[in-house]
């Protein structure tokens, strides 16, 4: 049956069940409009809006002065001290009861210095421990980094998925629409029922429903990018590929293994802990320091004027301190056991991701590869459904079923599509290759050895290294 010589309502339909396959066809494969803000634009705006890495950053900073408060124990402790004496009182003197008052003013000024010279290596250690610590902490301060930049392009997908979303509403309310004017239509001709008119009533407020639903999801992902990426969603371009990971799981864990910052982490907190057991035996051992002392009296009575000084070597060790020592030896191995069981937990975990990711992968394809064969399948099935209807075969109920599974199609097409994305980034996550560095983002990259070069060596306030790092602190408390 031609279009032409159809009844009235049958035309109607027809011409809106075509242009909805079109409109809905267009909402998600049609390419979208070149905009300004791209996935790299994004992950540039998370790098240096984020105020977890700030935080995190700070902390590093606090471990570097770990170091620099260990290294302090290696040099001389030097300090003054100074006074005023006024002596009051009756002193008597000699063999016959002579008494003279005593009232006189005395002025001290003293200077002492010490230096250990030798502790068979229990300061030396500590300082060893201290820098692993910090190199542990970089590494959590990586796998943060890598945390907020899977937060970005999750916010930035989501966006996307939301947006198409709303798209695939729009256009399924604009075809319901139509489609209840045909069934209007029909009915006043007598080709139906009321109870057509009915369904397409009704299927027409569960579409409005559905894209209130929809346009309030994406508010939700609109609220989170701008809480990640630290501005407003504008137009945003579909990512340009899935970014490449090992081809096989097995590769990816021995990557994960040798690279994953919490691997990495972990091996440092071990090497730290050992440290701290050699340093605690050698705290029970003897030490040899160096002590100077320099010190000038006046008796400002009767101008008497003292000066004076020593130095000398001193030996010592603590025979007895109640088990102290031993014990803080004992709670030392203690730690250093727990650390080693921590990395062969963290090792464990890190290779579980790793096979988890690939999972997720592996499902999220064939989920893509499922939604494109059912969305080829219902808009064939619309398409015949469609044409039956024309023909009297089919009733108003099998059209809007027909272009229900059609649209529930097109968006598990558009989730999968964007699982896929975040899979994949979250493959590179697990494997520890989720960093501005390895994603080559346009972005200063923060160098964690630059305030650490500052503090090693413990620089005193009016140094010219403590000069330098008081501007350093500065310009970080400005920004």
């Amino acid at each position: 049956m031609q279009i032409e010589k159809m009844p009235l309502g049958m035309r109607r339909l027809a011409k809106t069940c075509t242009i909805g396959v079109v409109a809905l066809g267009m909402a998600v494969v049609s390419p979208r409009v070149a905009s300004a803000e791209t996935l790299a634009d994004a992950l540039v705006g998370a790098y240096t809006h984020s105020g977890l890495l700030d935080q995190n950053r700070a902390l590093l900073r606090a471990a570097d002065e770990d170091v620099a408060s260990a290294v302090s124990t290696l040099k001389p402790v030097v300090r003054w001290s100074a006074g005023l004496t006024q002596n009051f009182g009756k002193v008597r003197t000699g063999a016959s009861p002579v008494t003279i008052d005593n009232d006189d003013l005395t002025a001290a000024l003293s200077l002492a210095a010490e230096l250990v010279l030798y502790d068979f290596g229990a300061r030396q250690l500590r300082v060893e421990a201290a820098k692993e610590t910090v190199l542990a902490t970089r590494e959590a301060l990586i796998d943060i980094e890598q945390q907020v930049l899977l937060r970005a392009i999750r916010a930035y997908m989501g966006v996307i998925e939301a947006s198409e979303f709303v798209a695939l509403r729009q256009n399924n309310v604009r075809l319901l629409t139509q489609e209840l004017r045909a069934a209007q239509d029909r009915f006043e001709v007598g080709e139906v029922t009321r109870t057509d008119v009915a369904l397409a009533q009704a299927q027409l407020a569960q579409a409005r429903s559905g894209l209130a639903s929809a346009q309030g999801s994406l508010v939700s992902a609109n609220e989170e990018y701008r809480n990640v990426i630290g501005r407003k969603p504008g137009r945003l371009r579909q990512p340009p590929s899935v970014p490449a990971v090992e081809p096989s799981v097995k590769k990816a864990k021995a990557i994960a293994v040798r690279r994953h910052p919490s691997m990495l982490g972990a091996q440092h907190q071990v090497a730290a802990a050992d440290l701290l057991v050699r340093a605690t035996e050698a705290g029970m051992k003897p030490q040899i320091s160096l002590n100077g002392r320099l010190g000038i009296t006046e008796n400002l009575g009767t101008s008497e004027f003292n000066r004076g000084g020593s130095i000398g070597l001193q030996a010592g060790q603590t025979i007895y301190q109640g088990g102290a020592l031993s014990s803080a030896n004992r709670q030392a191995k203690a730690r250093a056991d727990a650390q080693r069981g921590n990395l062969h937990v963290v090792r464990h975990s890190v290779q579980q991701s790793v096979g988890n990711a690939y999972a997720q992968l592996d499902t999220v394809k064939a989920q893509l590869a499922a939604s494109e064969r059912q969305v080829r399948a219902a808009s064939i099935a619309f398409r015949g459904i469609r044409e039956e209807a024309t023909l009297g075969a089919r009733t108003t109920l099998d059209v809007l079923d027909a272009e229900q599974s059609l649209l529930d199609a097109r968006s598990l097409q558009v989730s999968a599509r964007v699982s896929v994305y975040v899979a994949a980034y979250n493959i590179l996550l697990s494997t520890g290759r989720l960093t501005a560095k390895d994603l080559r983002l346009p972005v200063q990259i923060y160098d964690p050895a630059e305030y650490y070069n500052l503090v090693k060596d413990s620089p005193a306030k009016r140094s010219k290294q403590g000069k330098k790092l008081d501007r350093v602190l500065r310009a970080l408390q400005k920004d």
